[in-house]
């Protein structure tokens, strides 16, 4: 059985106890939300890894995405990626390969971490079908479906399906005048399918068999945005609505199905409309766990995505969104090396905080006392140890020319905590 059928039967399953106890969370309420679709745990059948759960009432949670393109693949680098991802506290990792050796990547990543996998299947069509010296408006409905079965049967936790994509949406974003069309590259494949075959998206056409596989193997369903706007001027346009809209109602099949299912958010998204987009995908997909990509919150820093980012990321998640998608500094440019990956775990681990503080949660405000004591202190060694990067902190502190421990260059003597402490 799933996790959402066990929650259902009043089961408790050894992911739900593990959960409970990370989150410190009553485990009725977890099946409660587990039973409503508004929490979910990503663990295939045939993986073991440590439990993860996305929704509302718990901590913020937090994806890396690593892979290797057309252009660059390097195995070893990819696996190291998703290991720097784990250990600077990402929660779950995405493997979005697109080269010939994707397969392997995957393996490697599934075997390599002990979190929760993630993959967009489409993307494994799309390169059977270059392998074959076709392009990917000739991908066949069972090179989506082999995709998705056989990473299903190696174990990946949730994949990335891009159903809501059909021919009516297709049609009406050709008269939409965006500035920048699709950017999703799944919602590129599909659509541009759509477009050229003039038939059904298979994934929403034949949504009911991709739910018996996903019932067997306990995937999580992550209805992706394919019609996601790709730039300011593009946010919480129709084709963005429409496409959630249908997103809503597939939501309600899964669960119908008894298949957990999370929804995932638009990338680039000014401040004021943020929290309205929350809003609307929470009543649309009546409550299903929200997965958002930054979001990017002005389309002018290149090189600094990851702080954009973290700036929409942490509005996001407190104003409903449950999983934050990390964006890196080198998105839009390049692919990310190791620093980048660990760069943008940060940026939203800091997002994640700030909105989990915001929302009341006792592990936030634990934390933050620690470190405010920590400070009063002096404790240098408290304060890297709390640090979401420790390395960063020492460095400054090594490179600060003053010997006394209960000071820092910037104030000196002059510190304003040295000279009132005794007093206040």
């Amino acid at each position: 059985m799933t996790q959402i059928e066990n929650a259902r039967k009043g089961h408790i399953t050894p992911e739900m106890e593990e959960v409970a106890r990370i989150e410190d969370i009553d485990i009725k309420k977890l099946i409660k939300g587990l039973a409503n679709g508004n929490i979910v745990i990503p663990c295939n059948i045939n993986r073991e890894s440590t439990p993860c759960a996305v929704g509302d009432g718990l901590s913020t949670k937090i994806n890396a995405n690593v892979g290797s393109s057309s252009e660059i693949e390097d195995i070893d680098n990819e696996i190291e990626k998703a290991i720097v991802a784990v250990q600077h506290g990402a929660h779950a990792v995405m493997d979005l390969s697109t080269g010939n050796h994707l397969k392997q990547i995957r393996k490697s990543i599934l075997e390599a971490i002990d979190v929760p996998v993630g993959t967009v299947p489409i993307y494994e069509a799309g390169v059977a079908a270059r392998l074959r010296e076709k392009t990917i408006i000739d991908m066949t409905e069972d090179d989506m479906f082999h995709a998705i079965e056989n990473q299903a049967k190696e174990g990946v936790d949730f994949m990335t399906l891009h159903c809501g994509i059909t021919r009516d949406t297709v049609n009406k974003l050709i008269s939409a005048k965006r500035i920048m069309g699709v950017v999703s590259r799944g919602g590129a494949f599909l659509a541009s399918w759509i477009k050229h075959n003039e038939q059904e998206n298979p994934l929403y056409k034949n949504y009911d068999y991709l739910l018996e596989i996903a019932y067997e193997y306990d995937i999580t369903i992550s209805l992706g945005d394919g019609l996601r706007p790709g730039c300011l001027s593009d946010a919480t346009d129709i084709p963005q609505i429409q496409e959630l809209i249908i997103l809503g109602d597939l939501v309600q099949k899964a669960r119908d199905a008894d298949v957990q299912c999370m929804v995932e958010g638009p990338g680039h998204v000014p401040m004021d409309q943020i929290a309205a987009n929350m809003k609307i995908q929470k009543t649309i997909c009546k409550g299903a766990p929200f997965y958002v990509l930054g979001p990017i919150v002005t389309d002018m820093a290149p090189g600094y995505d990851h702080i954009t980012s973290a700036i929409g990321g942490a509005i996001a998640a407190f104003s409903g969104a449950n999983f934050l998608c990390y964006v890196t500094p080198s998105e839009h440019l390049s692919i990310p090396g190791l620093e980048e990956v660990k760069e943008g775990v940060i940026a939203s681990k800091i997002a994640a905080q700030a909105a989990d503080v915001a929302k009341g949660l006792n592990y936030a405000w634990e934390n933050e006392r620690k470190m405010s004591h920590a400070r009063r202190n002096f404790d240098w060694e408290k304060q890297f140890e709390l640090s979401f990067d420790s390395e960063k902190p020492k460095k400054f502190r090594k490179n600060c020319s003053v010997e006394e421990d209960d000071m820092c260059s910037m104030c000196g003597e002059y510190c304003a905590l040295r000279l009132a402490r005794d007093d206040f």
